[in-house]
């Protein structure tokens, strides 16, 4: 990267939530961290046939779209990208975002598509304060500085800001993490580096049912500080919360990668799991089981799931990727037989243990790999459900998934662009998309959910 080609522009859209797109004379130059209507000046970074990449150097003026926004971490913090503009206008950008990249696909797929596929975005009942899960790492602002506890700085991964005023993590979670902090600097903690692979403190996980006010804390430690000294829970239980605590953990992890590995999971307080309820339905959600971590807006996520697929009675279907069995659930007064699948086996017990206590006896739960079971499943299903992971399916199971040969296929993805790499081969096979749907499910940051239907003619 070299500082002395630098360019000017003004940003005109998005390719994706937070890259911009700056038309200049020598083309199309996508640029992280910027949005629409900003001003800004970028390093060339790369510049090859069909993508060009900058790298912001400086914000010259904001989009008109911008206002002073009310949290101070933002734009030191990595985790919100739209803090500065309403609601409604973030709302919009993402649609569009959307829209255009779906339009690319479909532009290649004459015929693929029905008139008027995409019906917009459905915004989340609420903006601030709605995370129901939040995984703070330790670290320093600078190296040899005091501890933090918060979330990696924007651009240095190695840097992590104490975000005690963050607007979209539940009011709970940030009392505690401001004392989990004070108790760690009183005891002269040190964090994990993972350069020298020394130190004590790696993340603090907390999960709290918005509906239930249950909360979930583990403290992520290596082994080397051995167990917690007892007054770590008594403090803790102490605090003024709106909700409650339910359980108090400590998992140990010793791997080099940034990732929570569970290596071990000792119970300090109550028990390893809370409760929440969606759209009627109560599930039990363990430390590390996958759950959508905006519970208000998953209802309206799942709904549009349910709209999709119809009210016509199927004999089986599938859903992949099934994590606590939501979505698998919520389906089965469809289907005379649902079959969830789920490669950590946590969530899969957790998710049979969640079909128990909802009276549903119809669904089966397998833990395991989706690519590795998909081709084997039992029976052709009239309809799947396929909910993967930020980067989509892999090709084998992508493969597996075609080769069911399901007359219809719902795909809820959290990265677009994913889901547009996956529709290619959709079409190839023989699907049609017949409706789409964005869905802001983790509003004030690049996250967007997209749902589609295809179906087989």
């Amino acid at each position: 990267m070299r500082k002395t080609e630098i360019r000017r522009g003004t940003v005109g859209g998005l390719k994706f939530p937070n890259q911009g797109i700056v038309r200049t004379d020598e083309g199309v130059f996508v640029v992280k961290n910027t949005l629409p209507g900003q001003t800004i000046s970028f390093y060339v970074r790369k510049k090859r046939a069909g993508r060009n990449e900058g790298q912001l150097e400086e914000i010259i003026s904001p989009s008109p779209e911008e206002t002073e926004t009310p949290c101070p971490h933002f734009r030191i913090c990595g985790g919100c990208a739209y803090q500065s503009v309403p609601a409604e206008t973030e709302n919009e950008w993402k649609r569009q975002m959307v829209s255009d990249l779906l339009a690319s696909c479909v532009s290649e797929y004459p015929g693929m598509a029905d008139r008027g596929y995409f019906e917009g975005i459905v915004p989340s009942p609420e903006a601030e304060g709605y995370r129901n899960k939040m995984e703070f790492s330790f670290g320093n602002m600078e190296k040899g500085g005091a501890l933090t506890l918060g979330m990696h700085v924007s651009g240095r991964f190695h840097d992590v800001v104490t975000v005690e005023h963050c607007r979209i993590a539940d009011p709970d979670m940030i009392t505690l993490l401001k004392a989990v902090l004070d108790y760690a600097l009183s005891r002269s903690w040190s964090a994990f580096n993972r350069n020298t692979h020394e130190g004590f403190l790696r993340h603090l996980l907390i999960r709290k049912g918005q509906r239930s006010g249950e909360i979930l804390l583990d403290l992520v430690t290596t082994s080397g500080g051995g167990t917690l000294p007892e007054d770590f829970k008594d403090m803790l239980l102490s605090l003024k919360l709106e909700g409650q605590l339910s359980g108090i953990l400590h998992t140990v992890n010793d791997a080099l990668s940034d990732a929570i590995v569970n290596e071990e999971t000792r119970l300090l307080y109550g028990r390893d799991y809370f409760t929440e309820t969606i759209l009627g339905k109560d599930f039990r959600i363990t430390p590390f089981s996958f759950f959508q971590t905006n519970s208000a807006g998953a209802e309206v996520l799942y709904r549009k799931v349910r709209e999709f697929a119809g009210e016509k009675k199927r004999r089986l279907i599938f859903d992949l990727y099934c994590g606590t069995g939501t979505i698998a659930q919520i389906m089965s007064d469809l289907a005379e037989k649902v079959v969830g699948v789920e490669v950590v086996e946590e969530a899969a017990e957790a998710a049979k243990e969640n079909a128990e206590r909802n009276g549903i006896d119809n669904i089966d739960f397998i833990s395991a790999d989706v690519a590795k079971v998909v081709s084997g499943l039992p029976e052709r299903p009239e309809l799947v459900v396929v909910d993967p992971p930020r980067e989509g399916m892999s090709p084998k199971a992508l493969g597996g998934l075609l080769r069911l040969g399901a007359e219809s296929i719902i795909y809820v993805s959290c990265k677009p662009t994913s889901l547009v790499r996956d529709m290619k081969e959709l079409f190839n096979a023989g699907y049609s998309l017949k409706r789409a749907a964005a869905v802001n499910l983790f509003p004030r940051t690049t996250g967007i959910e997209t749902v589609a239907l295809f179906a087989k003619e």
